[in-house]
């Protein structure tokens, strides 16, 4: 699996002093784009394929407070993909300096052309490096219908 190290930082604190929320969220996609980067996947070259990860939805389970002495790591694993990579899904562990799983963060997203702004899928080579990545246990092929699992639909202002 893949880490990330975090030291809490006085503004990474809520009014209960201990991990805010907004935190947990930040340090995940911090995570993430560190993981990208080491799999040679800089902004530079993101923006060379014109493609973007975008985030579809983030859910976040809390196990164990997170004070401000404590470091954090964050793990990265692939959770789901589509066969062509267009959506996927992370895994995000959140370990305090026990080694204990304090926190999780599970989110889908897809990739975007940023030229179209339209869903696109992962380049031959992107793709089969996702395919050799760290991969959760329980880790599957999703389908576009996977990313409205959650029937969720908007709900407009009546004007």
């Amino acid at each position: 699996m893949f880490l990330k190290e975090f030291e809490i930082r006085w503004n990474d604190l809520d009014a209960n002093r201990h991990l805010a929320n907004v935190t947990y969220l930040s340090y995940a996609s911090e995570t993430r784009m560190a993981f990208l980067q080491q799999m040679g996947m800089s902004h530079a070259n993101l923006h060379k394929l014109a493609i973007g990860p975008i985030v579809f939805n983030e859910q976040l389970f809390y196990f164990k407070e997170v004070l401000p002495d404590d470091r954090i790591r964050v793990s990265f694993e692939l959770a789901a993909m589509s066969k062509e990579g267009t959506f996927f899904e992370f895994e995000h562990n959140y370990f305090n300096n026990a080694g204990e799983n304090v926190a999780r963060c599970e989110m889908m997203g897809g990739w975007m052309n940023l030229k179209t702004r339209k869903l696109t899928s992962l380049p031959k080579e992107m793709l089969n490096q996702f395919e050799a990545s760290y991969k959760t246990e329980s880790y599957k092929e999703i389908t576009s219908e996977d990313t409205r699992r959650w029937n969720k639909t908007p709900k407009n202002l009546n004007k």
